[in-house]
């Protein structure tokens, strides 16, 4: 069994595409996945399957929920492994808190490499940007927020190819996953 985050984007978002976390429990569990658990109210569900290719799993769920909420949401798969190394490599600074915004994109196949670091504008003195396997990791002050450039890659095509979630739920998704 390998235990897997899908991570989907655009849900529950501005009274926009509501899903309901239990019926989204259900479809999973529908499509034959195990230990199926969600976590808040974005669209984060960790599932257990012996299915190993990723690419086909995103695609199932994809088709399940379309068939079952009628929407097209894009849904981006990452392994234990992943999520687990993705946290490893962000310094433990790296939080989000009254004075740190810290966010964690995770990238669609297409943008899933080093060089979509060079597509994103950024201001080097506010914004840091890390890049691990798959997820670009967006650090600043709060303070600074207004100088930053992170508001700027909405509306880009890599914006368009993401799904982003805050380090705390990267976090927290990391010590769910090793629970089940």
């Amino acid at each position: 069994m390998s235990t897997y985050v899908a991570l989907l984007r655009g849900i529950n978002v501005g009274g926009n595409n509501k899903i309901k976390m239990i019926e989204l429990k259900v479809l999973f569990e529908s499509l034959g996945y195990t230990n199926v658990v969600t976590y808040i109210n974005s669209g984060n569900v960790i599932f257990e399957t012996r299915k190993k290719d990723v690419s086909r799993l995103a695609s199932e769920i994809q088709k399940g929920i379309k068939k079952k909420f009628k929407l097209n949401i894009p849904v981006v798969l990452r392994t234990q492994k992943n999520i687990e190394k993705v946290c490893k490599k962000i310094p433990p600074d790296w939080v989000n808190d009254k004075d740190n915004k810290t966010d964690v994109m995770f990238l669609w196949d297409k943008f899933a490499s080093k060089k979509t670091l060079k597509l994103i504008s950024t201001n080097p003195k506010i914004d840091s940007l890390l890049y691990v396997d798959g997820a670009i990791i967006w650090h600043l002050k709060k303070k600074n927020y207004g100088k930053s450039k992170m508001n700027d890659i909405i509306g880009t095509e890599v914006y368009k190819n993401m799904t982003v979630r805050n380090i705390n739920t990267v976090r927290k998704l990391a010590t769910l996953m090793n629970r089940a």
